[in-house]
């Protein structure tokens, strides 16, 4: 069953939204709901296992559409594959690698059939051994190299090793042994770390895939300076990616950061009070507050200010004033108010302290004083 967003000649069809291609560099064809940019080019852009990916033509105008597994011209005999994107936006990303349409382009034969399927599959089947065994055929030749990882040919007369090394390795005879021990054609690559870790894949601290496995085709290189420039800790631990480089997600937010610190004073200039001299410590840009120390290499006596602030202080110094301090003087010190614990009634310790013992109510009558002693008269006589 098949599902289009566009009843034209939209790609994003089930084929193209089907898990295989939402794995590693998936592309999303915005112009997919467009009939004129699906018949822009005759261009194609094919992955193959992990972010191996090239540009084939379709000479003979066969109805591809994103997702469909087809054998693509090799040398020698042709590999399998499976189309990436089609029409207008397949130009697009070949003037982003540069790649002139002029040059020579191998072409699309046709798509795979049942037979073309059954090779690939058991040329596949056969990557992790040869691997594991060529590992061996370099450590008994003694070459300071790591294979990190094998991909054979759609047809299986080829097989590419990807190889890890610090310095130039003499290869020539491992090329010889590997080509006698698994009787294919030989190809060596040269890869760097980053490279390795998005063929091999992973899971990142941040919990999602790792962004050269599921994305990134084009590695930049990533320097300290921008971490230091959004103020995260220079912890080679949690700046390092699994590749033992510098995450490549340092410089997601770098230019971000560049723009708002414009409005900033710069980190250069020191602020003088009467008490001390103080040096930049730490910017943040959320809360647009800056934090200064009274000593350059260590955190002593730090003072968070805002921005206003810093300019303030900054003219001041300029005309040979120097503030009494670097945070704001209060005209008027309030008055604190009288602490109330509105909860004492409720109190758990209420009835812990001594009770007051009540004194005595005194009894009034009521009576007048002479009657009484009559009565007591008239009693005494009766007797």
């Amino acid at each position: 069953m098949e599902y289009r967003l566009y009843n034209g000649q939209c790609c994003m069809n089930s084929k193209g939204c089907c898990k295989k291609q939402c794995d590693k560099l998936n592309t999303y064809d915005w112009l997919c709901d467009i009939p004129e940019s699906q018949n822009a080019t005759q261009y194609v852009e094919v992955q193959f296992k992990n972010t191996r990916k090239g540009f084939y033509l379709n000479s003979e105008k066969i109805p591809l559409e994103k997702g469909d597994v087809v054998a693509v011209e090799s040398n020698p005999g042709h590999d399998i594959g499976t189309v990436t994107m089609t029409g207008q936006l397949v130009l697009l990303q070949m003037k982003k690698y540069r790649i002139r349409p002029d040059a020579e382009i191998r072409r699309v034969y046709r798509k795979a059939k049942p037979n073309d399927l059954e090779k690939y599959t058991e040329a596949k089947a056969k990557e992790h051994q040869t691997m594991i065994r060529s590992r061996k055929i370099a450590e008994q030749l003694g070459l300071q190299m790591k294979i990190g990882d094998v991909e054979y040919q759609g047809d299986g007369n080829k097989a590419i090793f990807y190889y890890i090394a610090d310095e130039r390795v003499d290869f020539r005879q491992l090329i010889k042994d590997l080509a006698e021990a698994f009787r294919v054609r030989i190809e060596m690559k040269q890869i760097g770390a980053r490279q390795e870790a998005g063929r091999i894949g992973g899971i990142g601290p941040c919990g999602r895939e790792l962004c050269c496995s599921g994305w990134v085709s084009n590695f930049v290189s990533v320097s300290t300076g921008a971490a230091r420039l959004q103020d995260i800790s220079l912890n080679p631990q949690k700046l390092a990616g699994q590749c033992a480089k510098l995450k490549c997600c340092l410089n997601y937010e770098v230019d971000d950061y560049m723009e708002a610190q414009r409005g900033y004073p710069s980190r250069e200039i020191p602020l003088e009070t009467l008490d001390a001299t103080y040096y930049h410590f730490k910017t943040d840009v959320f809360k647009n507050q800056m934090q200064y120390s009274t000593d350059k290499h260590i955190v002593a006596n730090v003072v968070t200010i805002t921005t206003e602030r810093a300019f303030e202080v900054i003219n001041l110094n300029k005309k040979g004033q120097k503030p009494k301090s670097l945070n704001r003087e209060e005209i008027e010190a309030k008055p604190k108010k009288e602490y109330q614990d509105i909860l004492q009634d409720e109190s758990l310790t209420r009835f812990d302290g001594q009770r007051k013992k009540k004194k005595p109510k005194k009894k009034f009558n009521n009576r007048p004083q002479e009657p009484q002693k009559f009565v007591h008269q008239q009693r005494n006589n009766h007797e």
